[in-house]
């Protein structure tokens, strides 16, 4: 799904990074996610609560005048075709919040940006002149938990596909930090800034949105993008059984997913990366 929108006009004094997050019940991990993201140097946090049933907004309490939840449980068709609401949530933050902000990034629950210096204002600073950054999907596994353990994400899972440029089903996919007053049209996975496609590494290095899919793109250089895809075996049945954000069969889902699964956990490496990043904050 492509939305297409008019930017919004950058206010005085726009500042900062925000996060769009659309969320439906991760009451176990959200607090760790928006935690991470706190001390990363992220600004601000919208959050589109697409029918949470349990106590993600609760958890997310603590993040004070940070925080702007909006109702988003909806599932709109035009024609009899389903509007994807995940995109409709990211272009109406983008069209509504982002004259505020310098950066916008449109993350899900199990995504953290790492920084890999002291955050990400420190990264971004070096990359005022790129409109789009992607980032290239590190992809987590079960790291052999079969039940969530103890402790959270980032210090738990540790493993994870030692190719974030790879060619199986699945694996290589980007999420993008981008600066909302140049946004155009938005995707999920590649939004458009000024009417182009092209986008940015963390390196400043111009791609085309095909270029990007070569290895000459990849950089984690100064932000690495964690996608920690399953959490435990128990998560990620529920993860299945909760479906995708637009209708899909239930065995077709199961399918897709399980097949990534395997392909994620094939060959794995050890990257403690975020785990690093937490240590330095620790030590400052």
């Amino acid at each position: 799904t492509r939305i297409e929108l008019d930017p919004p006009a950058p206010l005085a004094g726009r500042a900062g990074l925000a996060l769009v997050l659309i969320v439906r019940n991760e009451e176990r991990h959200i607090a760790e996610w928006a935690r991470f993201h706190v001390l990363a140097g992220v600004r601000h946090f919208y959050v589109y609560d697409n029918g949470c049933t349990d106590g993600t907004l609760a958890q997310l309490s603590f993040l004070g005048n940070a925080l702007t939840v909006i109702p988003w449980n909806q599932k709109l068709r035009v024609a009899g075709e389903e509007i994807h609401n995940q995109v409709l949530a990211y272009a109406h933050a983008t069209r509504n919040f982002g004259g505020r902000w310098r950066w916008m990034s449109y993350l899900d629950a199990d995504e953290f940006l790492v920084p890999k210096g002291d955050g990400l204002d420190q990264a971004l600073a070096e990359l005022e002149g790129c409109s789009c950054i992607s980032l290239p999907w590190h992809m987590f596994g079960r790291s052999g938990h079969m039940v969530a353990p103890e402790g959270g994400v980032v210090a738990n899972y540790t493993r994870r596909n030692p190719d974030p440029m790879s060619d199986s089903p699945g694996l290589m996919n980007f999420k993008n930090i981008l600066d909302p007053c140049h946004v155009t049209a938005v995707r999920v996975h590649s939004p458009e800034t000024d009417g182009s496609t092209d986008t940015y590494n963390d390196r400043g290095e111009k791609f085309t949105s095909r270029g990007r899919k070569t290895r000459t793109f990849y950089s984690a250089d100064r932000i690495q993008l964690n996608h920690y895809y399953t959490r435990s075996d128990a998560e990620l049945q529920a993860k299945i059984a909760r479906g995708p954000n637009l209708t899909t069969p239930d065995a077709d889902h199961l399918r897709r997913v399980m097949r990534k699964v395997d392909a994620v956990e094939a060959g794995e490496v050890e990257d403690r990366a975020a785990l690093d990043f937490l240590a330095r904050k620790a030590r400052t």
